[in-house]
Parts: structure tokens; sequence; C-alpha cells
């Protein structure tokens, strides 16, 4: 079953163009990864501080196997001390 997530992530206005340049990166990275069919970073427009990841997985095992990655464990080294608070991960199904 596809997995279709949405994560929004609000960085410190101090960290924002580190934070962004560790998300471009992501972005680089996983779209190269087999199980992955959409991986797209927005900003907002209200608020340049937020981002927002819109991502299409062919499976949860994809996703799992994504998420051990090194460039996914380098943007968890930035939560505590770069963002406003942890990511918010909503995971979907088409209905």
């Amino acid at each position: 079953m596809k997995i279709y997530l949405t994560a929004i992530i609000k960085a410190k206005e101090e960290y924002r163009a580190e934070v962004l340049e560790v998300l471009q990166n992501m972005v680089k990275e996983t779209v190269q990864e087999e199980a992955n069919e959409l991986y797209t970073l927005h900003q907002s427009i209200e608020d340049k501080n937020h981002f927002i990841f819109y991502e299409v997985w062919k499976s949860a095992e994809g996703l799992e196997k994504h998420n051990q990655q090194p460039y996914i464990k380098a943007f968890g080294n930035l939560v505590d001390e770069k963002l406003l608070e942890k990511p918010q991960i909503y995971k979907s199904k088409i209905i």
C-alpha cells in the first residue's frame, strides 16, 4: 500500500538558512531512493520559517528504509536546537 506523508517543519528564524540547506539536501538524496515516488519541499508564504514536505512512498517498508538513511538522521540532529518544535508528521492513504 502506498503511503502519503505530509511533514511540517518549523525552523527557528536564526537557523532558517541552515535548516533549508539540510532540507534541500534531503530532497536531492531522497528522490534517488527506489521506494520514493514523490518528495517535494514547500515553503510557507505567510512564514518563511515553515517548510512542508509532501511525499509519496511505494510502501511502508520503503518509508522505513528512508528513515534510516544518513541524511535523514542528520536532519534529526537539528530538531532539538534549530527547530521551534518537533516536526508534525501526517501519514495517510487515498480514500
